[in-house]
């Protein structure tokens, strides 16, 4: 019995599948078994053709194709070329187990590209299960951005059959490293890019909210923004993902695979994923889920990137609170009859809301229209332990005539950069937004005035200990923007101004 290796998907993340091979005497048949869709089942066409028409004979056998493991559901077409080769090589004495294959065959025995290549094959690149495979030559240049993999690209049926029968590919130039600016730190590498299709430099006024948003572009930390319809909350919101953190080779890979599984075609620039799903968008859409298979939602798309909600109150009831999970634990788990499947959620996340339903409750111009029974069931919507994981809160200031600009986004990036080389050089696995209650220990120290100052703050504003936490992240951030070692007064004294009063 030979095999191959090849992967399918549970979740987004890839399985391992052995492709083996039996060639049995009896009346000539062909049969996939293991829990297989459609697609797989019509790769007895596609192969059949693709053998005959370039000169291999189908064996006169029962011939029988198993992937294994039998008890998950396997779905794609990446197993056609493994399944070929192994009809292909089945007279032939050869030791190929330690391939992995993938590859979609046309009728004239052609290999061609499918989408999902690159995430099945990054999946199992991160779980340290591949070393060499044969994949199809135009999925080469993505492909050959995943590290430690040796990828030799086909053509054609025949040129998959010499590899395996010469075992000596030419196996093309390797790109490991993207071509953009980098930071280098404790001999990792990270990467950006000064590009601003959004720029700051479009915002007037609003230099609470700006810094705001700097300080959470910083340290991930959750912003939520208040303020009068056409303040600029959203357009804030739009231009954080331009001046966030570098990312790591396999934070820009991470993001790749997201942007396939959403259908998108990968950039594989810094640049983190921005989702803002509609207020009216369902549960699953905004988790994942299905009525058979978790699909994956957009707080998993938004994973290493930002997640914004616009119009925040006017969210059902039932999503804000499921929201609290993922953004504490920085995990969500979706669980169907048929499989369970858990995702990170490393996002920032980020909110825009009016102070009432008119919105005019802040307007110097315009008269509330609102009741105050109103006023209190719109905010009502937002749980107390909901709000209580919002780092910053910030009420946008009203528009004047003679708002000018303060800062740019280039500005405010280069500063994020400074801080984000500050953390990792400090030895900081996590911003400091993501920061654990041992590493707030050992990263956030105050001096003994600001010490001082949280002490009465916890007592006069009755903090909860994840509020006490949370200033003390914020007041950190705050201090590496401003190139200092410990946390001072000043520096907890405007962590304090952005809490939620």
């Amino acid at each position: 019995m030979k095999q191959l290796q090849c992967a399918t998907f549970e979740g987004i993340e890839a399985t391992q599948i052995r492709v083996e091979a039996t060639f049995t005497k009896g009346l000539p048949s062909f049969s996939i078994v293991g829990v297989v869709n459609t697609a797989i089942n019509e790769a007895k066409e596609r192969v059949k053709s693709a053998l005959l028409s370039n000169d291999f004979s189908f064996p006169p056998k029962r011939v029988t194709i198993n992937l294994s493991p039998s008890d998950i559901k396997k779905e794609g077409s990446q197993f056609d070329l493994a399944i070929a080769l192994l009809i292909a090589l089945n007279q032939k004495e050869l030791q190929i187990d330690e391939w992995f294959v993938f590859g979609e065959l046309g009728l004239d025995g052609s290999v061609k590209e499918n989408a999902l290549f690159f995430p099945l094959i990054l999946s199992l690149a991160n779980q340290g299960r591949i070393a060499k495979a044969i994949v199809p030559n135009e999925s080469i240049p993505k492909l050959s951005t995943i590290p430690s993999v040796v990828f030799v690209g086909v053509n054609t049926l025949n040129e998959a059959v010499n590899i395996l029968q010469s075992d000596t590919p030419t196996v093309p130039p390797r790109k490991d490293t993207p071509d953009y600016p980098c930071l280098r730190i404790n001999s990792a590498t990270y990467f950006y890019e000064h590009v601003y299709a959004e720029d700051f430099l479009d915002v007037k006024g609003q230099d609470v909210a700006k810094r705001a948003a700097l300080i959470a572009a910083a340290g991930m930390h959750n912003l939520l923004l208040e303020g009068s319809p056409g303040c600029g909350k959203s357009m804030i919101a739009k231009r954080l993902r331009y001046i966030m953190p570098p990312l790591h080779n396999s934070d820009i890979l991470e993001t790749a695979k997201l942007q396939v599984l959403d259908g998108k075609e990968p950039t594989f620039a810094p640049l983190r994923n921005f989702r803002a799903p509609h207020h009216s968008a369902t549960n699953a859409s905004i988790f994942g889920g299905g009525s058979h298979k978790a699909q994956i939602g957009e707080i998993g798309l938004s994973n290493k990137g930002i997640l914004f909600f616009d119009e925040l109150p006017h969210f059902s009831k039932s999503a804000l609170e499921a929201l609290r999970e993922p953004l504490e634990d920085g995990k969500i788990r979706i669980a169907r009859v048929n499989s369970k499947v858990e995702y990170t959620t490393d996002f920032l996340f980020i909110a825009a809301m009016n102070p009432c339903p008119c919105g005019n409750l802040l307007s110097h111009e315009k008269a509330c229209r609102c009741s105050d029974l109103e006023i209190q069931r719109y905010k009502n919507r937002l749980s107390e332990p909901f709000l209580d994981r919002i780092d910053l809160y910030v009420q946008m200031q009203p528009v004047h005539v003679g708002d000018t600009v303060s800062c740019c986004s280039k500005d405010l990036h280069l500063n994020v950069i400074e801080a984000f080389r500050i953390q990792k050089e400090r030895g900081q696995e996590r911003l400091n937004g993501r920061l654990n209650d041992r590493e707030i220990e050992q990263f956030c120290t105050l001096s003994a005035a600001a010490q001082d100052i949280l002490e009465k703050a916890t007592k006069n504003f009755a903090l909860s200990f994840r509020s006490i936490k949370k200033v003390q992240k914020v007041a950190r951030t705050i201090a590496d923007l401003n190139h200092s070692e410990h946390i001072e007064k000043a520096h907890l004294l405007e962590a304090l101004s952005f809490r939620r009063r």
